[in-house]
């Protein structure tokens, strides 16, 4: 028996690049997902397709609104829909508008097939599985408990986008220390990109 076409996950791609949008459809769709595609932030609003079982996969600079601006307007509208930002110029403080819009993943170009098919299936599983969230919640709270109180600084300094040298000057310590509390905060919150360390922390922020 046939299953229901609206029970099955669906994935939205948004992109104003034509040929990088029709490469991620070919790919979303040979990983047997359904897929469907917007040129801009706009279109797929004004579409407003079902969202209860999507992912939105979308480009960060895009004409008009941009994917980060898409992704705080869907938490505005209490969509709960998981959302990937895809882009080339990544940075910290990017990392952080991001991750405040409540976007799920943060993907750099250029990035292999396996790690976008990766992140939907992720997002995905996470947005069928609301508890999935508390328990990274829990985890993330847990490792934060393990940094004493100078590597919680640091953290805080590197979540909101400082530079080593401008944590340096606000905690009164050199930026060589900074630069040793800085790698003692990544290995304990088990994070191997700032990107990472961001979203951990704004997650266990959201409890």
């Amino acid at each position: 028996m046939a299953s229901n076409d609206a029970d099955e996950p669906i994935v939205y791609v948004i992109d104003d690049d034509e040929g990088a949008r029709h490469s991620l459809e070919f790919l979303i769709d040979c990983a047997g997902l359904r897929v469907r595609s917007f040129a801009s932030a706009d279109a797929f609003l004004k579409a407003d397709p079902p969202l209860e079982n999507g992912c939105v996969v979308t480009d960060v600079r895009m004409p008009g609104m941009n994917g980060i601006e898409l992704a705080d307007e869907l938490k505005r509208r209490g969509a709960g829909v998981p959302v990937i930002v895809i882009t080339g110029h990544a940075d910290v403080p990017l990392a952080v508008q991001a991750m405040h819009a409540g976007v799920s993943d943060f993907i750099e170009k250029p990035f292999g097939d396996d790690t976008m098919l990766v992140a939907i299936r992720a997002a995905l599983a996470r947005h069928a599985d609301r508890d999935e969230l508390q328990v990274e919640r829990d985890r993330a709270n847990q490792r934060i408990a393990t940094l004493s109180t100078r590597e919680r600084e640091v953290m805080d300094g590197l979540v909101s986008g400082e530079a080593n040298k401008a944590i340096a000057y606000d905690l009164g310590i050199s930026a060589r220390t900074v630069e040793v509390y800085r790698a003692n905060v990544m290995l304990k919150m088990q994070a191997k990109t700032l990107s990472e360390l961001v979203r951990m922390v704004t997650i266990a922020r959201l409890g």
